[in-house]
Formats: C-alpha cells, sequence, structure tokens
C-alpha cells in the first residue's frame, strides 16, 4: 500500500471542479461504506480483511458510477480530471484483488462478492451527483488509513512468528 492514499488528490480536484465547500456535512449520503473503527479493537483479522475488501469493491462500484456521471453531466470535456478517476479507481481495484489474494494466503473466506450498484442514480440532480461524489473520494480516503492499520495489526503476528503458515508463505512470495 505504498504511494499516495486512493481518493485523497482526487477528492481535492473533485471540490474544486464542483464549485463545492470541502465543508459541507455529507453524512446523510448514503450507500457509501464508511471506515468507522467504533468496534474495529475487537474485530479479527479475518473480519478485518473482510471488511477492508468488501468497501473497496463497493468503491469499485461507486467510482464507476461516478467516472460515467463525470463523462456524461458533471465535466464531459474535463479528460484530464476523467483520467484522474480512473487511476484511482485501477488503485482500488488492485489493492481489492491483492486483499483476496492475502485471505486465501491466510486461509480465510473469500467474502461472496456483492455486486450492487446505487439505487436511483438517474434520479439525482446535478449538485446530489456532485455530493456523493465528494462523500465517495472522502470516505475512499478514510477507508486507505484504515486499511493500513488494519494490515499493520494484521503483520505483527506474523513479524513475531505467530503465525507459521503464514508467515512461510510471505517468506515465499518475496
Amino acid at each position: 500500500m505504498g504511494g499516495s492514499i486512493p481518493g485523497t488528490s482526487c477528492t481535492l480536484s473533485q471540490v474544486e471542479k464542483q464549485g463545492l465547500d470541502k465543508n459541507f456535512n455529507l453524512d446523510s449520503m448514503d450507500g457509501v461504506p464508511t471506515a468507522s473503527t467504533e468496534q474495529w479493537s475487537e474485530a479479527s483479522d479475518a473480519e478485518r480483511l473482510r471488511d477492508n475488501l468488501k468497501a473497496y469493491w463497493a468503491f469499485q462500484i461507486l467510482l464507476n458510477e461516478i467516472l460515467e456521471e463525470q463523462r456524461s453531466s458533471l465535466t464531459p470535456n474535463d479528460l484530464d480530471f476523467h483520467e484522474s478517476i480512473q487511476s484511482v479507481l485501477l488503485q482500488v481495484s488492485a489493492l481489492a484483488y491483492q486483499l483476496e489474494e492475502l485471505m486465501v494466503m491466510l486461509e480465510h473466506n473469500v467474502p461472496a462478492r456483492e455486486l450492487e450498484g446505487a439505487r436511483d442514480a438517474h434520479g439525482r440532480g446535478l449538485f446530489e451527483k456532485k455530493l456523493r461524489g465528494m462523500k465517495v473520494l472522502q470516505e475512499l480516503a478514510q477507508w486507505s488509513v484504515r486499511s493500513v492499520r488494519d494490515l499493520h495489526q494484521l503483520s505483527r503476528p506474523v513479524q513475531t512468528g505467530d503465525i507459521p503458515h503464514a508467515s512461510c508463505c510471505l517468506a515465499l512470495k518475496k
């Protein structure tokens, strides 16, 4: 998970390009996975990985929808912005794939992939689409931070040798 945090630079660009105030309260925007950590300390490694994977799958769908909205009605001529969103989408897809591989390697059950998009996307006004795009990118940035914490937590037993199978597999992957 090196490099920049997916969504952060794109969020700033979204705010600028859409003429939005970054201080909007977006809590009412539903359908976007939140990176809440209220019960984080109680979650098992498998639960953490599963939650991360499901969130990134959802973000793949949401980012595809946002990209389509940008291309069709919000910023149809801004190809650089579309490329930026596409780049974030590719990073999210790669991360989801890596999380799946990690779950398999650690012998955790990979959840079934739910291919569910947003409901009534066509019934949204332009302003709602702009706000939703901003919410998606903000939450993606929060998930990136949470993922770093989750993966760091997961790596502790491997570093100390508590999980022989995983450490063996990780050594082979290097």
